[in-house]
Formats: structure tokens, C-alpha cells, sequence
């Protein structure tokens, strides 16, 4: 793994359905410190070959897997795929909260057809050591298209590489992997076409109110569930928390988080703070940070239009934004604010919109969920969103098509914080 290449990477975390997790929180804390992140319960624990064509076969489904890898370790895992199934194969890879991680570390997925062939580039996360060591996701992908790459049925290698841990944490790092298909797409024709720009503001503004209490979890498994609304939490330095929130096809997610005070913070953190957002298949959405002194500071996110972005189209973002379904946030505070993970904690109130997405400078909104091709998908596990009508990534052999509008088109951020 090229180290260089992980060097000021974002991340965010997502998963499919959380098992458990919700308002009231789940999520206990350790006495001394921040908990570790929860793995699925009755997880599969394999491990992964270091060669090309000998390892563990991972299923498409409900299953999680479980694994570690060491600093500069390569590891293959088998899936099998159709010829006209979409898939997405996960990887989680978690660091001891508050531990200090190499400034090459973290993690590179990719997927390769039977012979070799890479199925699109690679993605890499960064444990981002430059303002606290943080679990990272993101999932490799196999997008079934006319002339797209990887098309055959076959035993495909998902490979999970980590960089160079130099300067920071050598233990090997424990691993949560996951594969979900995605049936194939109907009425391809019939799609509507490709929107144009989105408007980066959410159509009220930050919802007000005193908020509700809620106790995030330790990573998606237990993610608390969050609405619309105004929510407050607490974390402790090198504490990262986990939150789902239901978005259908054609909304967008709009999310302050407000950093409150701490008189004895100590010195300034860069990316001190961190808001970060990941799919329901635990791809990568979009990752924003800022400083922290102790004094209040916010980090806001805007994402574009749900289930309208094609894997191929619109960037980043839109990548990530290409399913309806469970969005998963965390929130994350710096183990170098002053304390360490014994230190107190920094209240937290988070802020969040699901609206309806509006064209670029102007008011009106372009309507939820219309044309969208393929059928209804229920999870298979964990509990319902909160729209009857939601339709939801699924599992291979679950219902009976995927529910995709093509394409994005230009997705501004107007007036955003940009990552830090």
C-alpha cells in the first residue's frame, strides 16, 4: 500500500441495518474511558488469506464477519457473484479509541475479478491521526451496467490492505466485514434523467428547541436511532459515537453538530472535532472536521438527494448518496483535548433535517421518491425505517429489485464547511 496516499484521507462510517440502538441510547461508556466499538452480535470470525486465491468465502446477507490486520498486511477474502446482481463488500476497521495511529495508517479495500482484474480503483481511509484515532469504513463495489467492468458471474477477491503504522499504534487492528447485493435494476429506459445542481440549505434552517437526550452507540451495530429534530449527547475526548437516521429517495440530510464548552480543553486541536456520515451498505459519504479550544464550535454537513447517484456519476458525495435507507453519523472528539479519555466530557447538540431535496437557488422542492425504478426492499434484519414506503438496500435473494434514480448531476456545497 502506497502509505502517501492516506495522508489527510476523510472518512465515515455506514452499515446496512443497525441490530440494535435506539433514542433512549444503548450505548454504555466504560468507567475508564471511551467503549470500544461493538461488534455484530453472533459475528462470524475468519481469517483472511495472504494469498489471491485461497480465502475464506464471505456470503452476501445478514451475516457480519470479524477479523484483524497488522501494519503493512494484506488479506483476500472470496464472494461469490452473479452476472446481474449489484454488490458492495464492507470493510470496518477499528482502532483502540483514543490510541495514536501512524500518519500513513488505515485501510485500502478493492475487489478483483477471478483473473486479476481490478472492478474499479480502490478505496482508501485513513485512521485520520491527525486529530484522533477513528474507526474507518468504506465498501468495495461491483456496479452491473452496460460495458462496465467485472460483468461475469464468478469467485471475486475483495482484498483489505493496511498502511504503514510508523510513529503510532503497530497492534493489529480488529476488522468487521460485510457483503450485500443489490438486485438487478428494472425499467433502466424508464428512469428519469439526470437532475441538475442541488441547493446546499436546508429549507428551514437548524431545527431549535431545548432537544432531546440521547445516548449514541459505539459503532453501527448499535447506532441510535435519531429524527428531525434537536438532540443532545456527550462525549469524552477520544470518544467517537454513532447515530442512523432514516433518508428516502429524493431527500437530503442536513446536520449541525454543536460542540459546547470545556474550560480545561487546553490547547488548540486541529480537527479537534469531527462529523462524518456513511450509507447503509457502510460506504463512505462525506467527512467534516474543525478545531477545538474548549469554546463552542460547530461542524455542519449537507448531502445531496438520496438514491439519485449512480456509482460512476456526480463525485464522491453522490457515490455514497446512491441508496435510500439508514444513514449512519458519527461524532468524534479529539483524545488530544486536554484529559485524554479520562477527561470530562464536552457536550454535544446535534441538529438534523431530513427534507425533500430543492434545485440550486430556488425554493421549491423537486418531489420524494418519484420514478424511481425497481421494486420494495425490506432488510432482513434489525428494525424498520420509519417510512412504510422506504425503500432500502437489500440482501441478496431479498425482494425483488434495487430501488435507483441515475445519475447526479452537478452537487454544490454552497456556503458549507469543507473538510478540515
Amino acid at each position: 500500500m502506497r502509505g502517501g496516499r492516506f495522508v489527510g484521507a476523510a472518512v465515515a462510517l455506514g452499515a446496512l441495518t443497525a441490530a440494535t440502538g435506539t433514542a433512549t441510547g444503548r450505548a454504555a461508556v466504560a468507567a475508564d474511558g471511551p467503549a470500544a466499538y461493538r461488534m455484530a452480535s453472533g459475528a462470524t470470525a475468519v481469517t483472511g488469506s495472504g494469498g489471491s486465491d485461497d480465502g475464506p468465502v464471505l456470503k452476501a446477507g445478514a451475516r457480519t464477519y470479524t477479523d484483524s490486520i497488522r501494519p503493512g498486511e494484506k488479506k483476500y477474502y472470496g464472494v461469490e457473484l452473479d452476472e446481474r446482481s449489484s454488490a458492495f463488500v464492507s470493510a470496518v476497521a477499528v482502532p483502540r479509541p483514543g490510541a495514536a495511529m501512524g500518519l500513513r495508517d488505515g485501510i485500502e479495500v478493492a475487489l478483483q475479478a477471478p483473473d486479476g482484474t481490478p472492478c474499479g480503483s480502490g478505496r482508501n481511509r485513513s485512521f485520520l491521526s491527525a486529530g484522533g484515532a477513528y474507526p474507518v469504513a468504506d465498501y468495495a463495489e461491483r456496479v452491473v451496467r452496460a460495458g462496465g467492468p467485472c460483468a461475469s458471474a464468478g469467485t471475486y477477491r475483495f482484498v483489505v490492505q493496511r498502511g504503514d503504522a510508523t510513529g503510532g499504534d503497530d497492534a493489529a487492528v480488529p476488522v468487521e466485514l460485510k457483503y450485500v447485493a443489490e438486485a438487478p435494476r428494472k425499467n433502466e429506459a424508464d428512469a428519469p434523467p439526470a437532475p441538475g445542481g442541488w441547493s446546499s440549505r436546508a429549507p428551514s434552517g437548524p431545527p431549535q428547541g431545548e432537544g432531546e437526550g440521547v445516548t449514541g452507540g459505539t459503532g453501527f451495530n448499535d447506532a441510535a436511532e435519531l429524527r428531525s429534530g434537536v438532540w443532545k449527547d456527550e462525549l469524552r475526548p477520544g470518544e467517537t459515537r454513532f447515530y442512523r437516521i432514516s433518508v428516502d429517495a429524493g431527500e437530503q440530510l442536513f446536520t449541525d453538530a454543536e460542540f459546547g464548552l470545556k474550560p480545561d480543553a487546553g490547547p488548540y486541536v486541529v480537527r479537534g472535532v469531527r462529523l462524518g456520515l456513511s450509507n447503509s451498505a457502510r460506504g463512505y459519504v462525506m467527512n467534516r472536521t474543525g478545531g477545538y479550544q474548549g469554546k463552542p464550535a460547530t461542524v455542519s454537513l449537507a448531502t445531496p438527494p438520496a438514491a439519485y447517484g449512480d456509482a460512476g456519476t456526480g463525485g464522491e458525495a453522490a457515490r455514497g448518496m446512491r441508496f435510500a435507507g439508514w444513514y449512519y453519523l458519527q461524532v468524534s472528539l479529539s483524545p488530544k483535548v486536554h484529559g485524554g479519555a479520562r477527561g470530562g466530557g464536552v457536550p454535544v447538540t446535534l441538529k438534523v433535517e431530513v427534507a425533500g431535496a430543492r434545485k440550486a437557488g430556488h425554493e421549491e422542492g423537486i418531489g420524494r421518491g418519484g420514478g424511481a425504478v425497481g421494486g420494495e426492499l425490506v432488510a432482513a434484519a434489525g428494525g424498520a425505517p420509519r417510512k412504510g414506503r422506504l425503500r432500502i438496500i437489500g440482501y441478496a435473494g431479498i425482494g425483488t429489485g434495487a430501488v435507483l434514480l441515475l445519475g447526479l448531476g452537478a452537487w454544490t456545497l454552497a456556503g458549507r464547511r469543507r473538510d478540515g
